[in-house]
């Protein structure tokens, strides 16, 4: 039982870490553009850990970690591909819609976790699950309302649904990795994806950001994705892919308030509908992880 509430406690450390993602990142949109700043971001998770790395190689620790292996490199591979189109969407989206609403649609991610663990990895969704699941889909879809007069469906909300339904499969890689280093598994989701979203920038004609810009992207990348990560594979250990996602869903409402506090954005009555849908799907789904 010990081991299980440090496994909560992990999760819910990884979303307090990430929650300050969308509103830094907002900011940060303003002067870099979307690909490069995906690139950094996870290009700061990929140093910053491998920092850590060699202050962990002076201990006993790292020999008790497993080691990613051959059999290994179909997920990894997934993982890597995964983690440089979700991000890249994420910050596509972020331009486009209001911080807040984009990180409440972050608690879709859960939905794509949950339903893509049961058929494909066999992970059990109970009554209750499935009830929050259909809530957090419910207040998804009204968050990407742009305009209720007209109906009209915000382009930046569904690039961020986008971005979470592709986090919700690269959790599932990542959970098939779990078992190895976590410190590996980031240090190499965050250069690969990182250098990966750097070079398809350039592709697309899109230039480096000044050096000032790209310290904090780094700086942020180290806390919110690397840091996070970390924390987030060390809770699938124990908890599997739906409930560490389940544990993770307080991450939106933290970004949510941080961005209606950095941005002072004042929501329409949809996004207050949304917000208290969301908050009981993620109320039943903490209640299915305690009573199990």
């Amino acid at each position: 039982m010990k081991h299980i509430k440090k496994a909560v406690f992990f999760a819910i450390l990884a979303a307090a870490l990430y929650a300050l993602n969308a509103p830094v990142s907002k900011l940060l949109l303003q002067n870099v553009p979307p690909t490069m700043m995906a690139g950094f971001l996870y290009l700061g998770a990929g140093i910053g850990m491998g920092g850590l790395g060699l202050i962990r190689s002076r201990t006993n620790q790292a020999n008790r970690e497993k080691r990613l292996a051959r059999k290994d490199l179909p997920y990894t591979v997934g993982m890597i591909v995964l983690d440089i189109a979700a991000p890249i969407l994420l910050m596509i989206g972020l331009k486009q819609t209001t911080a807040a609403n984009a990180s409440l649609l972050n608690n879709f991610e859960i939905v794509a976790t949950s339903l893509i663990a049961m058929l494909f990895f066999r992970e059990k969704i109970s009554r209750r699950l499935w009830i929050a699941i259909f809530l957090i889909t419910l207040s998804s879809a009204l968050l990407t309302i742009e305009d209720a007069g007209v109906f009209r469906f915000s382009a930046g909300s569904l690039f961020v649904l986008l971005a979470a339904t592709f986090w919700g499969l690269e959790n599932n890689c990542t959970r098939m990795l779990s078992r190895s280093d976590p410190l590996e598994i980031v240090i190499v989701k965050g250069l690969c994806s990182g250098a990966g979203s750097i070079i398809l920038g350039l592709a697309v004609g899109e230039s480096f950001p000044g050096l000032r810009d790209i310290l904090l992207i780094l700086l942020l990348g180290f806390v919110a994705y690397g840091l996070s990560i970390y924390f987030y594979v060390f809770a699938q250990r124990d908890l599997g892919a739906a409930k560490t996602s389940a544990y993770y869903a307080v991450a939106p409402f933290i970004g949510a308030l941080l961005s209606l506090i950095v941005f002072r954005e004042i929501p329409g009555v949809i996004f207050f509908i949304a917000l208290g849908i969301m908050i009981l799907g993620a109320w039943l789904i903490n209640r299915d992880c305690k009573g199990e």
